[in-house]
């Protein structure tokens, strides 16, 4: 198979078979030879590992994840591409693309019936408009997986990753952190794609934690409050959870004095842990 990283290449498959792309799916095809190999050998992908993989385009990096790992089930949306990755896979026994919407499957019972006795993994390069609720319902499903490494809109990157009680972090920032150990991997230029999107790329890596770094009486509780504390960031913490979360600001104000802190304190300032006794005394009303 010739390389699918040369626009050649890719213009030839994608002309051979009547593909045009699709902006809405956010539809971009990597041409720098050197990203996706560098992915699959962060991503843990090894001999009795199965890795996960959403959107594979043209398999790219399909391709590159099958050369070290035990099997690899990649999920596709668009239906138009599976005849376009049955000749780029071909070379590949380990391979098995499954179409359908990552956010509609089943995935505890996928992973169950394509991965039974191996470690799991997922690594992709995400579209970016679905960046978020992927890793989220990745997290939030608890499935068996022990890494997620993926490629994101470099400002996305950044709030992910970011430190909890920075500026940059936000209520995403919590929740990845509650479940994972979150760290950028390495930088991707907007002209290692064609079409070129209009923002670099960050490859993240997330490394899921088996116990949350903090303890909360009431987990939905807590995001409910998180959600709200970050969805109007230029309020202080007691005007946006009440606002957020319906509720008395007075109850809201006296939470915060119990927990120890300045009445305008506002979220991007708190730890994890601070935000957790936030949420515990919010909790005792």
């Amino acid at each position: 198979m010739k390389s699918l990283s040369d626009i050649g290449v890719i213009k030839e498959i994608l002309y051979r078979h009547g593909f045009s792309l699709t902006k809405s799916l956010g539809q971009n095809f990597l041409i720098d030879p050197d990203i996706c190999p560098e992915m699959a050998r962060a991503s843990g992908a090894q001999k009795g590992v199965g890795v996960l993989e959403i959107g594979p385009g043209i398999g790219v990096l399909t391709a590159e994840l099958a050369k070290l790992a035990e099997k690899v089930v990649t999920v596709e949306l668009d239906a138009r591409l599976l005849p376009i990755l049955g000749e780029t896979l071909a070379d590949f026994d380990n391979v098995e693309v499954v179409q359908g919407d990552i956010l509609k499957l089943d995935l505890p019972r996928l992973i169950e019936e394509k991965f039974a006795g191996l470690r799991v993994v997922v690594c992709a390069n995400l579209p970016y408009y679905i960046t978020s609720p992927v890793i989220m319902l990745l997290l939030e499903s608890r499935l068996p997986l022990e890494m997620i490494t993926v490629m994101v809109q470099k400002e996305a990157g950044e709030r992910l990753c970011a430190t909890v009680g920075s500026r940059k972090a936000g209520a995403v920032t919590v929740a990845v952190d509650y479940f994972a150990q979150a760290e950028i991997l390495f930088e991707v230029s907007r002209t290692s794609f064609v079409p070129a999107p209009k923002v670099d790329s960050f490859v993240i890596q997330l490394d899921v934690r088996s116990e949350p770094p903090i303890t909360v009486q009431n987990e939905a509780g807590f995001f409910r409050m998180v959600k709200a504390a970050f969805g109007q960031r230029r309020k202080t913490a007691a005007n946006a959870i009440s606002a957020g979360m319906v509720m008395d600001k007075a109850t809201i104000a006296a939470a915060i004095e119990r927990a120890g802190f300045d009445p305008n304190v506002r979220a991007e300032s708190l730890s994890m842990e601070e935000l957790a006794r936030l949420s515990c005394e919010i909790e005792r009303g």
